[in-house]
């Protein structure tokens, strides 16, 4: 038994420390990643329109703002959407592509069209992969502060299940001698 517990001790201790060096780690990698997302979102100045009447009233909050945050991309591939819609009447990148191959590839206006939805789809992309990442390192962040937490709780259980040193006396007499002055 006290082997055992001798056995946990250890491996709850290096847990603990295994966790205590990988939690810091993954909240500054979590940081550092929307660090370089706030970066080139603002790098590209992409900006929403000034006038709250253009925007959606979901997206009216951000009228004049530049993107700048995961959130803020999201907000803006939907912006996007709205415009690849209304050009598109309702199609995506695909039906008028179709379209416009069925046509022989001969109609400009289907051609510009098929142009404007597949740039609009790809900015739209872009900004989605931001969001996503922006959310993945929120995701880093939460599980670096929750390995740090289980590695105080790991280190106590070791602490706690560490094998007590018992004082062995020299002799029985020892023991009572003790035990009297103790009294």
């Amino acid at each position: 038994m006290r082997r055992s517990r001798g056995i946990a001790s250890v491996l709850m201790g290096l847990s603990a420390a295994a966790m205590l060096v990988a939690g810091p780690i993954m909240i500054a990698q979590g940081f550092g990643g929307q660090g370089m997302i706030k970066d080139e979102l603002a790098s590209q100045k992409i900006t929403f329109t000034e006038d709250k009447a253009e925007l959606p009233p979901a997206l009216q909050k951000y009228a004049g703002e530049q993107v700048n945050t995961g959130p803020e991309a999201k907000a803006y591939a939907e912006y996007i959407k709205g415009h690849i819609t209304e050009s598109t009447d309702g199609r995506t990148y695909s039906e008028v592509s179709a379209q416009w191959i069925a046509g022989g590839r001969k109609d400009a206006e289907l051609a510009q069209l098929r142009q404007t939805a597949f740039m609009g789809e790809t900015l739209r992309g872009s900004l989605l992969s931001a969001y996503q990442a922006w959310q993945l390192s929120w995701l880093v962040i939460a599980l670096g502060a929750l390995l740090t937490g289980l590695s105080v709780v790991f280190g106590v259980t070791a602490w706690t299940l560490r094998p007590q040193r018992v004082k062995v006396p020299a002799s029985p007499e020892a023991l009572e001698s003790e035990h009297l002055t103790n009294a």
